[in-house]
């Protein structure tokens, strides 16, 4: 993945490092069930730390909306790259799994952030660069219909994603549906 122009800056000593990837993690909660209005004293609540820490870690609300949305960038990443040796269906399986939790944030502060910006560009870059060659990959192995771009799927997910689900079990099932609609299969 290409660097990010806003990194995830983590705190050096091992206490606020601590809190800080709370604060992301109670964030990120907070904001898919109250969206980008969620109240920052709820996050800090979550997260097990006072309104000050939380404060110290994000000055603004835009800051922690960015912030968590590169965190969930740059795991995409991270997922990518742990996937790398599985066999291609599953690699590819298994990083959309995780994009449609990225979605589920990202519905949730898309509102909040600029999407002309370089921050949310460079982030859209680099989750291509995550994923496309997880696709690729499936393709070549005779694993995915040959006319399935990697924008397509982003967008089939995305759009499926927006809908609100019962429960995970219900979401898994319609993801798996989708799915089964990119699949090469003989006929």
């Amino acid at each position: 993945m290409t660097d990010l122009p806003v990194a995830v800056r983590r705190p050096a000593r091992a206490d606020a490092r601590r809190n800080f990837d709370a604060l992301l993690v109670a964030a990120r909660e907070t904001f898919a069930v109250d969206g980008a209005d969620a109240s920052l004293e709820e996050i800090a609540r979550r997260a097990g730390v006072g309104i000050g820490t939380l404060y110290r870690n994000f000055p603004t609300r835009k800051d922690l909306f960015e912030t968590v949305y590169v965190d969930e960038v740059n795991q995409l990443g991270v997922v990518a790259a742990a996937v790398a040796g599985l066999p291609p269906w599953e690699a590819l399986r298994t990083w959309l799994d995780r994009f449609a939790g990225y979605i589920v944030t990202k519905r949730a502060v898309i509102d909040a952030l600029n999407r002309e910006s370089e921050l949310f560009q460079s982030c859209r870059r680099s989750m291509y660069q995550a994923g496309e060659p997880l696709l690729d990959r499936a393709r070549e192995a005779g694993e995915v219909r040959a006319d399935a771009s990697f924008d397509d799927v982003i967008r089939l997910i995305s759009g499926l994603m927006s809908a609100a689900f019962v429960d995970e079990d219900q979401r898994n099932r319609v993801l798996d549906f989708a799915l089964d609609g990119i699949r090469n299969r003989p006929r």
